[in-house]
């Protein structure tokens, strides 16, 4: 068992080591294979040890103890346009999310688990675009977010809740040339390690498994980052801009059915971004996503659907106001794009043995375009981002 927690631990330490640009805001919609091949659904409906970061209280549904590593192959396509001038495409095209789970049952009441998850992420590349014709001041953003937890779970009588202490590393780094031939502005990457905790709950019965989770705020700080790259646009009204960049408080509600071979299941959950700090102060509102997954298990395989959907939660700001609208504007749809609304999912598990078996699935989020107005001082004009992203995922399961 010691063996499999360093290998899990060192597998997840080198995959982490690439960027991600999510999808509910900068959240994934789902960690792990399984998840993601449901539409991310995963409050109310178990998924063994990749249980253990979405709902800890749902690891119980593991027979002795399972291992689960996993991965993403996350492709992005953003468009960055002026009014005017000519559009360019993000070079950050491509990364790698990792997911390493362990979920153990103690006896018929506790059960522990243990596990590295990149959870979140963002980032553009326009250092080959055209920083004068299409706008981009060549910018590069990249924010990387990895979490260490320990679920600990208590169950009886159907009855089941847990407890996650979490361990957060967060990266961040932005940068951009502000005029051509201008000293690049930005202080280079900053990293933090903050505490976190999730609460988790379920209820089982007659078929139908009934969750709850609450994922506290993780207050994060990049020194030297965000109040260093906001401090060109104090005269536009930018101010107030610290190094504190919060991971958003989740609260969700989740419930599944299963009925024979089939399991239909749904997932609430509000995403708080206009409390977490850094990103209410660039105008990012509450988010309400919902999930909707269905799955069909046979003896040696199974196969899911879903969809999942969350509203774009940047909201344009008034270029009127001295209040630094029309720079925020800029900065969220050119630096920070996370506009991507619906996502449509397909997966499946294969059952090599009664221990061994693999996970994959697909998710398709279509191109939302999001037009905001800007200035530099003038009249103001439209900006324009195009986002649309596709991922596949990888599991490989183990029981022992």
């Amino acid at each position: 068992m010691k063996k499999t927690i360093k290998l899990a631990l060192v597998a997840a330490l080198a995959l982490g080591a690439t960027s991600a640009f999510a999808t509910n805001g900068s959240n994934l919609i789902g960690i792990g294979a399984k998840a993601r091949g449901m539409g991310g659904v995963s409050i109310g409906m178990a998924h063994g040890a990749e249980s253990g970061i979405s709902n800890g209280a749902l690891i119980t549904s593991v027979k002795d103890t399972e291992v689960s590593f996993a991965g993403t192959l996350f492709m992005p396509n953003v468009n960055y346009a002026t009014q005017g001038a000519s559009n360019a495409d993000s070079a950050a095209d491509m990364s790698v999310i990792p997911a390493v789970s362990i979920a153990s049952k103690i006896n018929d009441n506790f059960y522990w688990g243990i596990g590295m998850w990149g959870t979140a992420g963002m980032g553009v590349d326009y250092r080959a675009s055209s920083a004068t014709s299409a706008g981009t001041m060549n910018m590069v953003t990249n924010l990387q977010l990895m979490q260490f937890g320990v679920p600990l779970a208590y169950t009886t009588n159907g009855f089941s809740v847990a407890v996650t202490p979490i361990l957060q590393y967060g990266s961040l780094d932005m940068n951009y040339d502000q005029n051509p031939g201008a000293r690049q502005t930005g202080a280079g990457v900053a990293q933090d390690l903050k505490f976190g905790y999730n609460i988790g709950l379920a209820y089982e019965i007659s078929g139908f498994t009934v969750g709850a989770v609450y994922k506290s705020q993780i207050d994060m700080e990049y020194t030297g980052v965000l109040s260093v790259v906001t401090q060109p646009f104090a005269a536009a009204g930018v101010s107030g801009i610290t190094d504190k960049l919060s991971t958003p408080a989740e609260l969700g509600l989740g419930v599944s059915y299963v009925f024979g071979a089939n399991t239909v299941a749904l997932d609430y959950k509000q995403i708080k971004w206009a409390d977490a700090e850094g990103y209410k102060q660039f105008g990012w509102e509450d988010q309400t996503v919902i999930a909707i997954g269905y799955e069909y298990t046979a003896k040696t395989w199974a196969a899911r659907v879903g969809y999942n959907h969350g509203d774009n939660p940047i909201a344009e700001q008034s270029v009127t106001s001295p209040t630094g609208g029309a720079a925020y504007n800029m900065l969220n749809l050119l630096g920070f794009p996370g506009t991507v609304e619906s996502h449509y999912t397909i997966g499946g598990t294969y059952n090599i043995n009664e221990k061994t078996s693999i996970d994959l699935a697909y998710v398709y989020a279509p191109e939302t375009e999001t037009t905001f107005k800007t200035s530099n001082g003038g009249a103001p004009f439209d900006i324009t981002a195009k986002h649309s992203q596709t991922s596949v995922s990888f599991g490989l399961n183990y029981t022992f």
